[in-house]
């Protein structure tokens, strides 16, 4: 009986510290952007052990209250995630008007972007993005690697695949700034129209190289998602594999109800 006392003090004592912690993120107290007192200071000022303090500060994580960087702290959320809408974002239109979609996306969000290529180069194509795009295991292609940024915070990294005997003479797309509108615009200027895109998603927790690149906390969850833009001969001129900070993003897709 005894135990069962303790623990059931120790489970409301952090959820008592949430509670706490919460109320002030609500009265300002704890400002959008602030640093969340550290463990070491919660400890001491609620007078109880690192654990209790570690399952107080998961409680607000899981509630969207505040955002874990890796080596750098707790925050209280600033900023509400990315909707995301997939029959938008790659509208012609935006590409005529020299925005890459994750430009145009960053208009509605209200966030400052910036992104960092991390790679672009030749590269043998791996199992999982051959099939998609109809090519050998091994097959050379043309590999895009970058990390997306909102306000300077990491959101997503995205590794685009394109056959190369579709891109070895659009010089623009092998450049880390491919220009206006981004590599989609270069494939339409060069004949290769393309019809309707794709995508696969799915929820798992991220991988640690992951966490690291995306300043997550350990075992955070990331949406990954896979896209085929498909020309209009049918053929995918491109695969996108990215793996996103799921806090960051509400996927919003519309549909046709017709048959």
């Amino acid at each position: 009986m005894a135990n069962d006392d303790v623990a059931s003090s120790a489970t409301a004592k952090y959820l008592q510290i949430a509670a706490d912690l919460t109320a002030q993120i609500a009265s300002g107290a704890l400002a959008p952007g602030a640093t969340l007192p550290s463990e070491a200071e919660l400890m001491q000022r609620y007078g109880v052990a690192s654990g209790t303090v570690r399952k107080a500060i998961a409680e607000l994580r899981t509630a969207q209250l505040i955002e874990t960087h890796h080596g750098r702290g707790s925050f209280v959320r600033s900023r509400p995630p990315v909707q995301r809408k997939s029959a938008d974002r790659f509208r012609r239109s935006h590409r005529k008007a020299g925005k890459a979609a994750y430009l145009a996306e960053a208009e509605t969000s209200g966030g400052v972007p910036s992104v960092t290529v991390l790679f672009v180069g030749p590269t043998s194509v791996p199992q999982e993005i051959a099939s998609r795009l109809g090519l050998p295991v091994g097959t050379q292609v043309l590999a895009r690697k970058r990390r997306y940024f909102r306000d300077g915070v990491p959101t997503e990294e995205a590794t685009s695949y394109l056959p190369w005997d579709v891109v070895k003479d659009i010089p623009e797309i092998f450049a880390e700034n491919p220009g206006g509108g981004g590599i989609y615009a270069r494939l339409e200027e060069h004949g290769h129209t393309l019809a309707e895109f794709t995508e696969t998603v799915r929820a798992r927790l991220a991988t640690k190289s992951e966490a690291k690149a995306l300043a997550l906390s350990p075992g955070a969850p990331v949406l990954h998602l896979v896209r085929d833009a498909v020309g209009e001969n049918g053929r995918v001129l491109e695969v996108c594999d990215t793996v996103m900070a799921a806090d960051q993003f509400v996927l919003d897709y519309r549909f046709s109800a017709d048959d």
